[in-house]
């Protein structure tokens, strides 16, 4: 008898090593394959593999928390639950540190499964295994629960790593496409100041971060006619860059060729909509000066109102059409025109000058700009952009939240 329960001793001491062993080599190929950057869902096909084929799970729901809530990425055995049933289940299992056994936890979603191994970093819970139809018992249990924490462990990890590293090349990618608009965007943008006898221009274009979509012109037809443009385009990015310059190449090679500000317009909205297929759209405000009869030709297209003043009158330049780029056929179009007389201020700007967050009790809007405009147009188009930025910074005293393009013209 002395003989039997030796040699049975000794059959249940190589039995431990051999699964020791298999143990081993089994975290071994899963590490190896995670060293040769082995994809996601062939490590969860080698884990399902370990878990059904030699541990004998009958049962698997293996959960990974993405972004405040828990998706289910392996799963095999017993009827299937939705995904919402599985996540209500992992948050009642917050305060489980360990793998521990659910045979009497009172959700009975929970309770068809025979244990949970959670698996942790910092206090925050990554993944969650729901072990079930898993009939193994004795000193083999916690052995086999171990085994199956640090095997999920490793996987976890090594796909939480897969996820930092498609993050940070998207931030690389997200960080060289800014730098590239940005290099785009500022080739686009006058950076003289122009003036002559007669008419002075001044810009100023303060992006609320690296690149923005506003945009501005202004250059000479001919030796009595000039255009200017401003406009916002939807989006950001290299891709917002890219159509502002498409739009910069074809508004300048139209309005050299056509007279009619209404045709010009027409045409930039087809090329609009064929680049972007309407999934972007630009407002704007496009207008042509005639020094001979002292004319301004305009069009609106969906852009903030310039506002003109001439010492004793002050317009509002609202007539024109939709934003560009919605519409395959512009629905209805309407050109404005005005006299100008000697010494009139037309003052162009974006919506980000309008969209501050002002403190309680401060009035900002259309109405106080069409104010500031009386009361300082006698000053340069420089000072004058200076004076407006600084009164917001003394008055306003708020967060500009947008881009904020000022483009300011005196006529003489």
């Amino acid at each position: 008898m002395q003989f039997l329960d030796e040699g049975s001793g000794e059959d249940e001491l190589i039995k431990l090593l051999l699964k020791r062993q298999w143990e081993l080599n089994s975290l071994l190929e899963v590490t190896q394959a995670i060293n040769k950057n082995t994809s996601a869902p062939v490590l969860i096909q080698m884990l399902e593999v370990i878990l059904k084929g030699y541990l004998q799970v009958g049962k698997l729901r293996f959960l990974i928390e993405k972004q405040g809530s828990f998706v289910c990425v392996s799963k095999f055995g017993g009827d299937f639950e939705s995904l919402p049933v599985l996540h209500r289940a992992c948050l009642k299992l917050k305060k489980v540190k360990a793998a521990t056994s659910l045979a009497d936890h009172p959700d009975p979603v929970l309770r068809s499964y025979n244990y949970v191994v959670p698996i942790y970093h910092k206090g925050r819970a990554l993944a969650y295994a729901l072990i079930g139809d898993f009939n193994i018992s004795g000193e083999m249990l916690s052995n086999d629960l171990n085994f199956i924490q640090t095997l999920i462990n490793v996987i976890v990890v090594a796909l939480e790593n897969k996820r930092l590293f498609r993050e940070r090349l998207e931030a690389e990618r997200f960080k060289r496409e800014m730098e590239l608009a940005v290099e785009v965007q500022n080739m686009l943008i006058p950076v003289k100041l122009h003036k002559d006898t007669a008419v002075e221009v001044s810009a100023q274009y303060l992006p609320h971060q690296d690149i923005g979509g506003d945009y501005f012109d202004f250059f000479r037809l001919n030796d009595h006619e000039f255009l200017w443009c401003i406009a916002d385009v939807s989006g950001k990015g290299i891709s917002a860059a890219l159509l502002m310059a498409n739009f910069q190449a074809s508004l300048r090679a139209w309005a050299t060729v056509e007279d009619d500000l209404a045709t010009v317009v027409r045409r930039l909205n087809k090329i609009v909509i064929k680049n972007t297929k309407g999934e972007r759209f630009i407002t704007l405000f496009l207008a042509k000066y005639n020094e001979q009869n002292r004319t301004m030709y305009y069009i609106n297209a969906g852009h903030n109102p310039p506002v003109v003043h001439n010492g004793t009158e002050t317009a509002s330049l609202k007539l024109g059409t939709t934003m560009i780029g919605v519409f395959d056929d512009l629905p209805f179009i309407n050109q404005g025109e005005m006299m100008m007389q000697p010494g009139s201020l037309v003052f162009n700007y974006t919506d980000g000058l309008m969209d501050y967050e002002v403190e309680q009790g401060v009035q900002w809007n259309e109405e106080r700009l069409v104010e500031f405009v009386k009361e300082n147009y006698e000053l340069t188009p420089e000072k004058f952009n200076h004076a407006l930025l600084d009164y917001l910074n003394r008055t306003v005293k708020s967060r500009r939240i947008d881009d904020v393009t000022l483009l300011t013209l005196k006529i003489f």
